[in-house]
């Protein structure tokens, strides 16, 4: 053989890394390193338990008053899933900006969704563990809908889908991430440090004044970025409100002479970082939970884990669904003419997947009680593997039917 060998994990050529960079803007790459992640901890934390838990939480980063001595499952709950969440900004400020959201009639629905689909499964979460004995200290857990991860079985199942349903979900999700940032910022924050959390917040001030005044450059904006999460980590409200909110504040339109806004430059090149690398290694450092038969039972009969499955299993679809429902019924937003209710209904199963915001919600709702944290993580990868499944199943009956239907459309225009 010819040429130049290759050596194995050598430096991709221009044209190899441009392919894997846009695989990784793919949804479905990113849900399946997000599964092979999840997949891999599981097996490790089972397998060799000792030292998965020496691993997760070995800690690096310099000692000092800036608290960067961390471990790495901190560093990837609070630095990695900042990066997920400043990209999630980008998207709710474009959905914001040019995207459905900018339509009063056009957003009523995925909002009306996303609100019910926090509120319902919060809701059967208190109800269930008001009624078992449990705490509902909990009760967000169930609320979040996993982009990456519904998108990506969107895209596996639903290549015959109309292009509105994915619109819908994409808006449904954003929104609820946002719902997810301020819970986390309102109710998961047990103390503040007023002087750290002004000078987050000044930074904040500053970033958004560089986008006004059109000032450009990586050296100023990655510094300043860095110093604002930092302040946001000291203040002690969770690191990732900084990422979301320094995402919102990115500008979205084109000045005259731009080939794109700095928000599509941004995210065209963080997307793939976030998709390959943060996303998946906060799945690895958060799912590794001890698996047998009798946690598997606990799931089903304890009050907060049982509560977390039927939250995404049960509430989230009825949420979603119903609130959707209730909105085109009793007001003047309606229903995409090219979507029908049983497309509404599979992507209401869909939102029931909610694994990474989730799982941080499990984290930060028993911090002090490991066994109570684990439990509530099988919970969630138990309601979303379920919910994954069902919606699959349903998404693929319907991409069948418009299949149908435009294989006879086909065959009438022939005639």
């Amino acid at each position: 053989m010819s040429g130049t060998p290759r050596r194995l994990f050598g430096r991709l050529s221009l044209r190899e890394r441009t392919v894997v960079l846009d695989a990784l803007r793919t949804e479905t790459v990113g849900g399946v390193l997000l599964l092979a992640a999840a997949a891999l901890a599981l097996i490790w934390a089972n397998v060799r338990p000792q030292q998965y838990e020496d691993l997760v939480h070995r800690t690096v980063g310099p000692p000092g008053p800036l608290r960067l001595e961390m471990s790495l499952h901190t560093w990837a709950t609070e630095g990695l899933l900042t990066v997920f969440f400043f990209v999630a900004g980008i998207e709710l400020k474009r959905e914001l900006v040019a995207g459905d959201l900018r339509d009063r009639r056009a957003a009523a629905l995925p909002v009306a969704a996303a609100v019910c689909g926090m509120a319902v499964p919060a809701l059967v979460y208190t109800a269930v563990n008001l009624t078992g004995g449990g705490r509902p200290i909990g009760w967000a857990i169930p609320m979040a809908t996993d982009i990456a991860f519904a998108l990506g079985v969107l895209a596996v199942v639903g290549s015959h889908l109309p292009s509105p349903l994915r619109a819908f979900l994409l808006t449904l999700a954003v929104v609820d991430d946002l719902g997810a940032i301020l819970v986390i910022a309102v109710f998961y924050t047990s103390r503040i440090d007023y002087p750290a959390l002004l000078a987050s917040l000044a930074g904040l001030g500053l970033f958004l004044l560089l986008q006004r005044l059109r000032v450009h450059g990586w050296y100023v904006h990655v510094p300043l970025a860095l110093a604002i999460w930092v302040m946001m980590h000291l203040s002690g409200v969770h690191a990732t409100v900084a990422g979301v909110a320094m995402g919102l504040m990115l500008r979205c339109t084109s000045d005259e002479g731009e080939t794109g806004s700095p928000a599509e430059r941004v995210e065209h090149l963080v997307r793939p970082f976030s998709a390959g690398v943060a996303v998946p290694l906060f799945a690895f450092f958060a799912c590794g939970v001890p698996l047998s038969a009798h946690t598997l039972t606990q799931v089903f009969t304890e009050a907060a884990p049982l509560g977390v499955v039927l939250g995404l299993v049960a509430g989230k679809p009825l949420g979603v669904f119903g609130g959707t429902w209730a909105t085109a019924r009793f007001t003047r937003a309606e229903l995409d003419p090219g979507l029908q209710w049983a497309d509404v209904h599979a992507v209401a199963t869909l939102a029931g997947i909610g694994f990474t915001v989730s799982l941080l919600l499990c984290e930060l709702a028993f911090p002090g009680d490991p066994e109570l944290t684990a439990l509530a993580k099988e919970a969630v990868l138990t309601g979303s593997l379920i919910c994954a499944l069902t919606a699959g199943g349903l998404l693929r009956l319907r991409s069948r039917h418009y299949r149908r239907l435009y294989e006879a459309d086909l065959a009438q225009s022939a005639t």
